[in-house]
């Protein structure tokens, strides 16, 4: 799925938004419009109400970097963007999957969710569904050994994403780019 061997297939973009209706319906838009492929998209509140952080993940092979940015900073609301390379940025996501396991099955698959520090978050007799948040690459290495038994659904939440801080380093303050007020 998310793989960073080598070159990026995809770029990861941090576009902080006024928290504003239909800011993301206009940016949804915009990347529609001009025929790039989000591959995921994750949006909510920031610490500070009149703010939204939208974390993007774009397909590479359907539009430059430049091109992306350069039409997003375009957008009224948009008041910061930023790409966030893998190796400079903490990412995460949560997965749900609902999962057939008889009682034969059921021990291994418990054993597999707390080798991932995931958590059962209903039962029944024929199923267990559990959450599992953390890295997209270790939520794909879950999905993979989860397809050895059945799936009943799976729902991802697509990645978010903050730059990592140095080491040692105090909370990095927030750019705001010229001409937005903040």
């Amino acid at each position: 799925m998310s793989s960073y061997v080598g070159q990026p297939r995809h770029h990861l973009l941090s576009v902080l938004v006024e928290n504003k209706a239909g800011v993301l319906s206009r940016i949804a838009s915009l990347f529609s419009r001009r025929g790039y492929n989000i591959f995921s998209l994750a949006v909510a509140p920031t610490d500070n109400e009149r703010f939204s952080r939208i974390t993007i993940v774009v397909d590479v092979e359907s539009a430059p970097l430049e091109q992306v940015m350069a039409q997003l900073d375009k957008l009224v609301n948009v008041v910061d963007i930023s790409e966030l390379h893998p190796a400079e940025a903490r990412e995460a996501e949560l997965l749900l999957v609902t999962v057939a396991a008889d009682a034969t099955e059921r021990a291994q698959v418990i054993q597999l969710v707390g080798v991932f520090g995931g958590r059962i978050v209903d039962v029944s007799l024929t199923a267990l569904t559990v959450m599992l948040a953390g890295a997209p690459e270790s939520l794909d290495d879950f999905e993979e050994l989860m397809r050895s038994y059945e799936i009943v659904e799976l729902q991802r939440t697509g990645r978010i994403a903050l730059p990592r801080l140095d080491a040692g380093a105090e909370r990095r303050p927030r750019v705001r780019r010229a001409g937005h007020s903040s």
